[in-house]
């Protein structure tokens, strides 16, 4: 899982380049009047706004819990990152789709292309190193998981979604590329319009990809088989247990994560064995699990979590 604080450095470099890359992607469509390049800008300029939602979010999720929000704010990230989708499939892909339909239906050729070259290239060089800060920290959080399963398990979203955008940017720098050189190159101001719609597709897509994540996110996660059963088997391995139930367990935030047990202990033990016995197994589940912050721990009889087993084990599986 990444720190929050590697997450923070991929947002603040993201932010900074996408900045400096917007007012250089708007001097060069107002020269070149270019509707790729109008495309671009409103890219990067969307882009700069959503890496400041994301710290926003970073920032607010951090506060203390009140009597309002028990479980504290955590969630907040997983807000701000859905208002994030949002607006790159709104202003982003909608802004450049709708700006290519109007240059197709009223073209107009290309004055020198060669500042939409400099700035382009310029551009490449900026996305690519924040591309190049932002995988760093990604590889680092994941480890040797596969990228696909890092993405669907992760509970920090501000780590992945720099990485899609900086990776549409780079996609939609080279279709910028490739409508300006075509539209100039073949006299076909049409192309130029062209490639302003693919390039809002492809954000439209890394929309969709962002909120499918915060959606889950926001509904409340869990933790992975493979740790759930970890922990099942940290809970057993207690001298005092008898017997594990249920396992529940929800994320309030990237490194706030709340489980809850069903356990029996081994009959005869004196309260304050079974008191110590708690706080032995929470001390456990802590130290194996470092994003556990809270363990409430349900004690019950050996009937009732047997039973619960059985019903677990009898229940149809749901697609």
């Amino acid at each position: 899982m990444s720190g929050k604080g590697e997450s923070k450095v991929a947002v603040i470099a993201a932010v900074v380049g996408n900045l400096v890359i917007a007012v250089s992607k708007f001097v060069a469509a107002s020269i070149t009047g270019s509707s790729a390049m109008i495309a671009e800008g409103i890219h990067s300029l969307v882009d700069t706004g959503n890496g400041m939602l994301l710290l926003l979010g970073m920032k607010r999720a951090k506060r203390p819990a009140d009597a309002e929000h028990p479980f504290g704010h955590g969630k907040e990230l997983y807000f701000w990152s859905l208002i994030v989708a949002i607006s790159i499939f709104g202003i982003g892909g909608g802004m450049s789709v709708y700006e290519g339909i109007l240059h197709m239906q009223h073209p107009s050729p290309l004055e020198d292309p060669t500042i939409a070259y400099v700035v382009l290239v310029f551009a490449a060089l900026v996305e690519g190193a924040s591309l190049f800060v932002a995988m760093r920290e990604f590889n680092a959080a994941k480890g040797s998981m596969a990228v696909r399963k890092f993405i669907r398990t992760s509970k920090d979203p501000s780590l992945f979604t720099i990485v899609f955008e900086d990776s549409a940017a780079i996609l939609g720098l080279v279709v910028a590329f490739l409508g300006v050189y075509l539209s100039h190159s073949l006299r076909m101001p049409v192309l130029d319009g062209l490639a302003s719609v693919i390039i809002g597709l492809i954000l439209m897509g890394v929309a969709f990809l962002l909120a499918r994540e915060s959606k889950g996110l926001l509904i409340g996660e869990g933790v992975e088989p493979e740790a759930l059963a970890g922990m099942r088997a940290i809970v057993v391995a207690d001298e005092a247990v008898e017997q594990v139930g249920d396992v529940r367990t929800i994320f309030f935030g990237p490194e706030d994560l709340l489980v809850n047990l069903d356990v029996a202990f081994k009959p005869k033990l004196s309260l304050a064995a079974v008191h110590t016995a708690i706080g032995r197994v929470e001390a456990a589940l802590k130290a194996a699990y470092p994003e556990v912050n809270r363990v409430y721990i349900e004690v019950d009889s050996l009937t009732d979590v047997l039973g619960c087993e059985q019903l677990v084990a009898s229940a149809p599986d749901v697609p």
